[in-house]
């Protein structure tokens, strides 16, 4: 009885620091290999469900959401969009249909119509894995901030949205944070012990990486939450774990790009050349995985690591 009546002061005690314990739970939704091995974050308060990104297509988000009714009997009232790549804002038109508010930063709704255009042009005339019409229709964000917001859920609780300064893994990058835990959900602006995406932000239609800004960016994190960091694919982990290993990956994946350029010499041309550029990539890609020969989904290098090559080549003609 007294360790009963201890935990019950505590448990007060809480409430009266906070003005309420902690009510939800963060749970994740993982894509097949076909959505990328995507994470999406929900978060149940026990009287409503905010879901960070959408998925891939309409069919993934549809898995996701058969999943939370599963799980919970909240409605679906938020979706949240971290940073303009198809992976977190194709199916808003699902969670639109369920009667959900979409939520993403004004720069992050500004591009994502340039960001649909790049991405459906390659999908459906050089991957040709879908058709005009079969590649998902994205619909427009319905409220959008600026700078930083703050959501009051049902139960009281708070989530806080905050647009980072510096391009990430893309042109913007909003952190979702669960104000009583201190967890930050990301995007992919994390991959902890999974290999990440290099393309960059795509701007004007084409790729702009930032490695630079997306380390600034990881370095915010810390200062924002002490929970665990919540990224787009891979494990989760401590913020200054997860701040440390990414920031780590980053450096070297600059290294491993800069030495293979290097080592090409006069042959760097041929990473110009639409028929010689495949295999390169796929040598870079292996270079990647001898680094981290421990890291998930190596396939992500060389389906992205142009951008960054791209862009080093430019920087080198200038």
């Amino acid at each position: 009885m007294k360790i009963r009546s201890r935990m019950l002061a505590v448990a007060a005690a809480l409430v009266c620091v906070t003005g309420f314990a902690q009510a939800g739970n963060l749970h994740v939704f993982t894509s097949d290999a076909e959505g990328f091995n995507t994470h999406s974050i929900w978060y149940d308060d026990g009287k409503e469900v905010l879901v960070v990104d959408t998925q891939f297509t309409p069919i993934q988000a549809r898995a996701l959401i058969a999943e939370i009714k599963r799980q919970t009997k909240s409605p679906i009232t938020r979706v949240v969009v971290t940073h303009p790549n198809p992976d977190k804002f194709n199916a808003l038109s699902v969670f639109h249909q369920e009667g959900a508010e979409s939520i993403a930063s004004a720069r992050t709704a500004a591009a994502i119509p340039g960001v649909d255009a790049y991405k459906r042009y390659f999908w459906v005339n050089m991957a040709k894995a879908f058709t005009d019409e079969t590649y998902p229709k994205v619909e427009p964000i319905r409220t959008t901030f600026e700078g930083e917001t703050r959501i009051r859920l049902k139960s009281g609780e708070t989530v806080t949205l905050i647009e980072l300064p510096r391009p990430g893994i893309s042109s913007t990058q909003t952190v979702v944070r669960i104000d009583q835990s201190g967890d930050l959900v990301v995007g992919d602006l994390v991959h902890t012990r999974n290999h990440a995406w290099l393309e960059g932000g795509i701007v004007n239609g084409k790729p702009q990486p930032d490695l630079a800004g997306w380390k600034a960016d990881l370095q915010e994190l810390p200062k924002l939450g002490n929970g665990k960091v919540y990224g787009g694919r891979g494990e989760f982990a401590p913020v200054r774990d997860a701040v440390a290993q990414e920031i780590a990956y980053l450096e070297q994946a600059d290294r491993i790009v800069d030495r293979y350029i290097q080592q090409l010499g006069s042959r760097a041309a041929e990473l110009k050349d639409p028929q010689k550029q495949g295999g390169h990539y796929a040598a870079i890609q292996a270079e990647f995985v001898k680094a981290f020969p421990d890291y998930s989904f190596p396939d992500l290098v060389g389906y992205s690591v142009y951008g960054l090559v791209q862009q080093k080549l430019s920087q080198q003609s200038l």
